[in-house]
């Protein structure tokens, strides 16, 4: 039984509130779970304590147990020292310039150094 680490959404609409609790990974998201681990309310300031209230020694405990936490839950838990934080990609690949865009940039570059060029030996000249 492979059991994660999440967080179980209450609250009504628009107004979300999440149990943070430790589930078989097979469970509903809402639904069955073997532990409440604590809450968090993203409604609330960052810097309010009751953003985040968790129990350090279940979260440690489920954590030496195996237990994986969901990338959210690894980004708190890292603010808290619990855990390290998740690996963050800066750019997808998808999203990178492709070859003709590379192109352009390069083209662009090139004809803006030539000006800085002219526009130097220009000043020299005079």
């Amino acid at each position: 039984m492979a059991v994660r680490i999440r967080l179980s959404r209450g609250g009504s609409k628009k107004r979300p509130y999440y149990h943070i609790v430790a589930a078989d990974q097979r469970a509903p998201r809402d639904g069955r779970f073997i532990e409440k681990l604590g809450s968090y309310n993203p409604l609330l300031p960052l810097d309010n304590e009751a953003r985040l209230v968790v129990d350090k020694e279940k979260v440690s405990a489920w954590l030496a147990k195996g237990a994986q936490p969901t990338d959210r839950l690894q980004k708190l838990f890292a603010n808290l020292g619990l855990c390290s934080a998740p690996k963050m990609h800066d750019q997808p690949k998808k999203s990178a310039p492709k070859a003709k865009a590379l192109e352009r940039i390069k083209e662009k570059e090139a004809k803006a150094a030539a000006a800085a060029e002219a526009a130097n030996s220009a000043s020299e000249a005079e």
